[in-house]
């Protein structure tokens, strides 16, 4: 019985054709096609996840874009960075009587030329970016992917050279030509390219163009333009993270021909050289979780036994690189767990953010760099701030929208949910806010205080909303960023500098993803407790107000959840109320 028609990796504009004629040869109409899928993405669908090929599709980055063949199927990791709008283009027409379709290309296979009988199709632009601060071992999914995809490709044609081999008088077959056999050999070397292999770009039969120029990308940036198709503008958002899997186009000549292409579109960054941003034909999105970024994980299904474990280990290990200040490892844990899970009004439900003073620029060399260690080894994406009047003055935190050049200019605030933020007040000296400063120093504290950022659109601003967790390292208390949680950090101990091993940190971040991903309820009778305690909270301090209340709150869902649990219990509830007895020792 032989195989499908066609080739969802190597091919898969072949695949796409083929959906297309078989829809035009059961009736359809071309008009009934505007803006509707007539089987391409089932088709693909079915191919990656119910036939589970999805780990030979390979990710598209630096290194694999040295071997990776232009209209070959490839996946893109990355940050919605800014929605360019709407490209209209032929996506259908009659070349003599038969229907054609331009869908997932970026020129027309057949001269268009004046049939009138054409439908103009559109998609969504999006320029896409690598995650703002994703940590190499996040990023290390990618390198497994594509040695998987190269290893596979290799079983590939080692067996159709075996094949090969067996269906002809090997008595003929030249040296030259068994050496050409094992072809992923050649992919492999460009991950170290020597001079001798930079003339090969032919790796994958059948997906080999004369044309094939590798892009001169900004190694650094490594921006994407996605095309995506027949898809709610709802389901795609700014700074959200997705997995685009689709059709990588680059031709080295379409920037020349621009005239001729079948599509139009105002916007300039649309018409970026392809040598210089890599087109990717989106056929299939995901929103990727922090899940998606593990490179394993050490259970299929969360026990309990298995959350207490993973938590007692990591809150030993942050207590011991903290100085042994026990209580500032447990604010630790659960700053780390925090997440925006709903919002009311202004108010971001769930954030915590904290705020460590008593640290000096001797200390924090030493703890700081030991805690931003651990952070940046256990969140998928992290970003440090160094604070200074001069760095303050300078920069602009907020994206702000070039209407020359008709992009937005990202800002170090433009941040993917679930970023972890440092911010080192340490290095800030006595001096004097410029213009710019001030609105920067009131950026960071609308987004600690809403978790919102407010966009530069130089007639008009909007907040978007954010999901970060901030922690902020000072001598005093902060007079930018009023923290969540204020703790005075009480080291009693040089500390330690030990790394966990691989798969202690595996289980980790298996443990906090999983726990931020947990629901949450109070049942009935706590909650008349909850208050009882509040209320006699209260009456002994009158200083208590409706922040303090929301803060312990969210410090009982998270200690709940710390264990596994999906609801808060009195044990729960008490640990709340002796960490808070704590921390304003500390402070008085």
């Amino acid at each position: 019985m032989g195989g499908p028609p066609y080739d969802c990796l190597a091919n898969p504009l072949g695949a796409v054709r083929l959906t297309f004629d078989k829809a035009m040869a059961s009736g359809s109409q071309a008009s009934s096609l505007d803006g509707k899928d007539w089987g391409a993405a089932d088709l693909f669908r079915h191919f990656l996840f119910d036939q589970s090929k999805l780990s030979q599709v390979p990710i598209l980055n630096p290194a694999s874009l040295k071997w990776i063949q232009p209209n070959t199927l490839v996946r893109f990791r990355g940050m919605i960075q800014d929605m360019l709008g709407n490209e209209f283009y032929v996506g259908a027409y009659k070349d003599d009587s038969v229907w054609r379709t331009n869908k997932y290309m970026d020129v027309a296979q057949f001269p268009v030329g004046s049939s009138p009988e054409m439908r103009i199709w559109e998609r969504k632009l999006f320029y896409c970016v690598p995650v703002p601060g994703l940590n190499s071992w996040a990023d290390s999914v990618s390198q497994v992917a594509n040695d998987t995809h190269v290893n596979w490709i290799s079983q590939q044609t080692d067996k159709r050279g075996r094949m090969d081999f067996e269906a002809v008088d090997h008595q003929n077959v030249s040296g030259d030509m068994l050496e050409d056999i094992p072809i992923a050999k050649r992919m492999r070397e460009y991950s170290h390219p020597s001079p001798s292999s930079q003339s090969h770009n032919c790796m994958i039969a059948g997906a080999c163009s004369s044309k094939a120029v590798v892009p001169d990308v900004n190694k650094n940036s490594f921006p994407c333009l996605v095309k995506v198709y027949d898809s709610p503008e709802s389901d795609l958002k700014l700074n959200d993270v997705f997995e685009f899997v689709g059709i990588l186009t680059y031709d080295s000549e379409l920037a020349v021909e621009e005239d001729d292409c079948d599509h139009f579109s105002d916007d300039a960054l649309v018409h970026l050289p392809p040598n210089t941003v890599p087109r990717l034909h989106c056929i299939i999105h995901r929103k990727l979780a922090l899940h998606d970024f593990l490179q394993s994980s050490p259970v299929i299904e969360p026990k309990s036994h298995l959350f207490k474990d993973a938590r007692e280990t990591l809150l030993r290990h942050l207590t011991t690189i903290l100085g042994n200040d026990g209580v500032a490892a447990n604010f630790m844990l659960l700053h780390l767990l925090s997440r925006v899970h709903s919002r009311v009004g202004n108010v971001a439900v769930g954030k915590l953010s904290l705020n460590l003073t008593c640290l000096s620029k001797e200390s924090i060399s030493i703890f700081g760099t030991r805690l931003k260690t651990v952070i940046e080894n256990l969140a998928p994406f992290t970003t440090c701030l160094p604070l200074s009047v001069e760095y303050l003055n300078r920069d602009y935190f907020a994206p702000k929208k070039d209407y020359q050049a008709n992009r937005l200019i990202p800002g170090v605030l433009q941040l993917a949910e679930g970023t972890h933020l440092i911010i080192d007040e340490t290095q800030l000296e006595t001096g004097t806010l410029n213009s710019v400063g001030v609105d920067n120093a009131r950026l960071l504290k609308n987004l600690i205080e809403t978790q919102k950022v407010e966009y530069d659109f130089t007639y008009y601003k909007m907040e978007m909303a954010a999901d970060v967790q901030l922690l902020i390292w000072s001598e005093g208390k902060s007079n930018i960023l009023p923290a969540d949680v204020i703790i005075p950090f009480q080291p009693s101990s040089a500390g330690s500098s030990e790394v966990a091993i691989k798969e202690t940190l595996d289980s980790w971040r298996w443990y906090l993803a999983t726990v931020r991903s947990l629901p949450h309820s109070i049942e009935t009778e706590i909650q008349k407790e909850i208050e009882n305690d509040l209320v006699a909270a209260r009456q002994a301090d009158r200083s208590l107000g409706s922040e303090d209340f929301s803060r312990m709150l969210t410090m009982g869902r998270l200690i709940s959840a710390s264990f596994g649990d999906v609801s808060l219990s009195i044990e729960h509830w008490q640990m709340v109320k002796e960490l808070e007895r704590l921390r304003r020792e500390r402070l008085n």
